[in-house]
């Protein structure tokens, strides 16, 4: 997944595909209003709960048949980069790094997440359908409102749910790293990946160990299929 030539692909389609950068502009809109100190899951199950299932769902629904989306084969990937909606490309550049170079695989960054969903169903799919979160530490970081709210309920996600503990991973970038001083409090406390330092090659691998991702990735297996059963029962 080069920074060159894009690869990226039409959007709606599933999660764990690539989407158009261009497009995606309008499915990151800065968001605006005030963020309450809740869950991320909490956030997302509420969203479920008041929405209204449109006639194709009902159909679906009383056929006992799952949604389309969830038919398609599902991904547990390794990574998930979140990002300023400026640091596309740079996001794109550290995805091709972790995967080519150091074999991390599959991985996404939060452009690609499917347009016309809720922010906050997307950062759900992205955070929990992920072994790890990449934090991109830059100077467009703290500017970004989003991304303020992505950090902090990815934390409090990954405090909630013991299997997560340890998942959130910042990281300085070379291009246009966040100074460590200006780093939010929260953020400091964790062990930041430093792109520029000579030990960045031993920082990744002993972060990305195959045998948490198995773990996870055997939760995640887990959870879908209780949610399946609930939907067909």
């Amino acid at each position: 997944m080069g920074v060159g030539k894009s690869k990226l692909d039409n959007c709606p389609l599933s999660w764990h595909k690539r989407h158009s950068v261009d497009t995606d502009q309008d499915c990151h809109e800065s968001e605006t209003g005030k963020l309450k100190d809740v869950s991320l899951q909490g956030l997302v199950e509420h969203g479920n709960k008041t929405g209204q299932p449109t006639g194709e769902q009902e159909g679906a629904e009383a056929k006992g048949e799952m949604p389309e989306e969830d038919a398609e084969e599902e991904v547990f990937l390794k990574f998930v980069i979140l990002h300023a909606e400026h640091d596309t490309e740079e996001a794109l550049r550290v995805q091709d790094l972790l995967q080519n170079d150091f074999g991390i695989r599959p991985g996404i960054i939060f452009a690609e997440m499917p347009c016309g969903r809720m922010h906050l169903q997307n950062l759900d799919d992205a955070v929990n359908g992920s072994a790890w979160t990449i934090l991109l530490l830059t100077e467009n970081f703290l500017r970004d409102t989003w991304c303020n709210f992505q950090f902090y309920t990815s934390l409090m996600n990954s405090v909630n749910r013991q299997h997560k503990y340890n998942s959130v991973i910042p990281m300085r970038p070379l291009n246009s790293p966040l100074p460590r001083e200006r780093t939010p409090l929260a953020l400091q406390t964790i062990n930041a990946l430093e792109e520029e330092s000579r030990g960045f090659s031993t920082q990744v691998e002993r972060i990305f160990q195959e045998s948490v991702y198995e773990r996870q990735q055997a939760v995640w297996k887990e959870t879908r299929s209780v949610l399946r059963g609930q939907f067909l029962a």
